[in-house]
């Protein structure tokens, strides 16, 4: 039983929180003022660039600098970010298109970056995205690129090499696969669907758990899980939202095989992005099929000491054996170093593409 010493120091607590709250309520509000008025700035001059990808990843980078607990770095971040997004919102509504339906990995990477203060637009391929974006109906897109333990997504890709849209920016997002269904129990499970990069994250679970039972790959999560919502005998691996949006009861959380399992997604846009400090470059290049080409293509970033982050080969499609790299340097295009590794690749190159420069992800939030 309480004594009255601590009910008066209870009290006295959430006094304090009372008023900080509202300290915090006033000083939010000043900054969407000053928001607007840097909206009408703008306006005036006749700019358009209400987005500055650059200009955020520097204040969350600030935040977590001088974040001195007791929340998280990601925490923290997660808070800015969300003030900032309804801000921006007051500047300029903006539209982000992903692969959907709701409650995809993807539509948790678009909330991440952007803040819930965004309209999340689903599509229901990536070409869509791609297109939706390019025809001016998006503002951004964002689409998955790569898995910590599947691999590349071939589809992004190969629509990133015909695109004459702009990488904007990285998501990285600690994936947490949950089986969806209606089931009630395991053993009332017949059928499994997700993703098929989903269902290969979850090899090994799926064989001890539910050995024999049939596997269907679909477009999205979200889709899995809006399949299975009126089919008690099947199960769907999605994200926990997908879980609250079409009403599905966890049968198992966090199925995937590997704890440390995560998803790059990539934001699309038609904007140049200015150097944030901590960036990447991502490019495109096509070499000629000659002994020691790609050695001569890459040695100029280790002559330079600029870091190369990743490299894919892709067929090109143009004859057999002929290969599309996707490579990303650590660095911006307009920094000496990494403009110089670019100008001497491509001296080397038949094509180069610079897909854009952008900020590098910050954090890794889980799903």
């Amino acid at each position: 039983m309480s004594t009255p010493s601590d009910d008066e120091a209870l009290a006295d607590a959430r006094a304090k929180i009372d008023e900080l709250d509202q300290r915090i309520h006033a000083l939010i509000n000043e900054r969407a003022g000053i928001a607007l008025k840097v909206a009408e700035i703008k306006q005036a001059a006749g700019r358009t660039d209400f987005y500055r990808p650059e200009r955020e990843a520097q204040v969350l980078e600030r935040v977590a600098a001088r974040n001195e607990g007791p929340l998280s770095d990601e925490a923290a971040a997660r808070i800015m970010r969300e003030i900032m997004s309804a801000c921006l919102a007051l500047e300029k509504p903006m539209t982000v298109a992903y692969l959907g339906p709701e409650g995809t990995y993807t539509q948790a990477a678009v909330y991440k970056h952007f803040g819930h203060a965004v309209l999340a637009s689903p599509k229901p391929a990536i070409g869509d995205i791609f297109r939706d974006v390019e025809a001016g109906n998006a503002h951004f897109g964002v689409v998955p690129v790569e898995n910590s333990t599947e691999g590349v997504v071939t589809h992004t890709l190969d629509q990133l090499v015909g695109s004459r849209l702009s990488i904007c920016g990285e998501v990285a997002l600690a994936v947490h696969h949950h089986l969806l269904s209606h089931a009630g129990e395991l053993g009332a499970v017949k059928r499994v669907v997700a993703h098929a990069q989903s269902l290969a994250q979850c090899r090994n679970w799926l064989d001890t758990h539910l050995p024999g039972v049939v596997r269907e790959a679909v477009a999205s999560n979200g889709e899995a899980a809006r399949r299975v919502a009126g089919d008690p005998t099947a199960a769907a691996i999605a994200a926990r939202a997908a879980s609250d949006f079409y009403d599905l009861p966890i049968l198992a959380s966090n199925i995937e095989d590997e704890p440390n399992n995560t998803t790059r997604f990539l934001v699309l846009g038609t904007q140049h992005v200015a150097a944030s400090g901590n960036d990447m470059t991502s490019i495109l290049v096509s070499i000629r099929n000659r002994p020691g080409m790609l050695y001569r293509l890459l040695a100029p970033a280790a002559d330079a000491g600029v870091d190369l982050a990743r490299i894919e080969s892709r067929p090109s499609r143009r004859q057999a054996w002929d290969y599309n790299f996707f490579i990303d340097i650590e660095g911006h295009a307009d920094d000496a170093p990494v403009r110089r590794v670019i100008e001497s690749i491509e001296a080397e190159a038949v094509m180069l593409k610079i897909l854009g420069s952008y900020p590098r992800s910050i954090g890794r939030d889980a799903e």
